[in-house]
């Protein structure tokens, strides 16, 4: 029996912030997307970003909070290779566009951007909106600029996918009978947790496809932080928040802090040729059984979350529901 590869291990840790992960690189001849960028972890992963000298693209859908967070980036870095682009991942037209107007290589797409909805919200296919946003969206993104990635590697010798997932992963598989509940009560934290398994299983099979091509995907699991995400939340949500928080689930991070493990994975050396993996603090998680407890094993992954034949199941169906072939 073949013993299993080690786990990826950095010198970075929960403390460690996005300046940490960045200092002392050279990041000049690195373009960059990240979605979501106009405040949160995303905001922090692109002022990082910057201010090794990356050429940033904000990806947003609110181009005036975008704008406000370029020159407040800009200011701070004293990189004036950021620009804002709109972006709406819920609207697969709006995809397209931002696809079509990308110009010239790729080097780093940080898939960040999110969305919590606290009722069920549905895009104009009938999907699932947290679905739809925060995996799918991202899945179409990824699909469109494979080749600009492509081309990023050849000419970097590496081109980069971060894929952000959550803890929350642990509360839902994909439910492929019912991915934009249809049939079942909609609960907000489930259908959160369903996008973030589907984030991690991107990585898993987007790296199988796409590394003979110099493209590795990993998944970033920023820890607990306190985001505008959380603005619309039911009380249901806060409560299940403050009982994982007693329980030492996790304890909140700074912004900053959030944002390091993707820089990790968007960075780090020990990440550059390798992909599928889940990290946490900075680390590779260890994979935990599907019935583990949450409040036990949050510094885990889900066996569901890094499956091979799921991931590839999961990518003939979003396929499917963008419209593309499958062969």
């Amino acid at each position: 029996m073949t013993a299993p590869n080690p786990l990826i291990t950095t010198r970075f840790n929960v403390t460690s912030t996005a300046a940490d992960v960045v200092a002392g690189l050279d990041l000049s001849s690195v373009r960059a997307i990240v979605t979501g960028a106009s405040s949160g972890i995303g905001l922090e992963t692109a002022r990082a970003l910057a201010s090794a000298g990356a050429g940033v693209t904000l990806a947003v859908r609110n181009t005036d909070a975008g704008a406000k967070a370029a020159e407040d980036i800009a200011k701070s870095t004293r990189n004036k290779r950021v620009r804002v682009t709109a972006l709406d991942l819920a609207n697969q037209a709006s995809v397209a566009n931002f696809v079509q107007s990308w110009k010239g290589p790729l080097h780093l797409l940080i898939n960040n951007a999110g969305a919590i909805p606290s009722t069920l919200s549905q895009t104009a296919e009938g999907w699932e909106l947290q679905f739809a946003t925060n995996y799918l969206g991202h899945f179409t993104l990824s699909l469109g600029l494979h080749d600009a990635l492509a081309v990023g590697a050849r000419e970097r010798g590496e081109a980069r996918i971060v894929s952000v997932s959550s803890t929350a992963h642990m509360r839902s598989p994909v439910v492929f009978d019912d991915i934009h509940f249809e049939r079942r009560e909609y609960d907000p934290q489930a259908a959160y947790a369903q996008s973030k398994t589907a984030n991690s299983l991107f990585a898993v099979e987007a790296t199988r496809r796409w590394a003979a091509d110099g493209i590795v995907t990993n998944t970033a699991n920023p820890g607990g932080i306190a985001t505008g995400l959380q603005r619309d939340f039911t009380q249901k949500q806060k409560d299940y928040l403050a009982a994982a928080e007693a329980a030492g689930v996790f304890v909140y991070k700074t912004v900053e802090q959030g944002a390091a493990t993707t820089l990790v994975a968007a960075v780090a050396p020990e990440f550059a040729h390798t992909g599928g993996h889940y990290l946490t603090d900075g680390q590779e998680a260890h994979t935990v059984p599907n019935d583990a407890d949450l409040f036990k094993n949050s510094d885990g992954v889900k066996q569901w979350a890094i499956d091979p034949d799921i991931a590839q199941k999961l990518w003939t169906v979003s396929l499917e529901l963008i419209g593309q072939p499958t062969a």
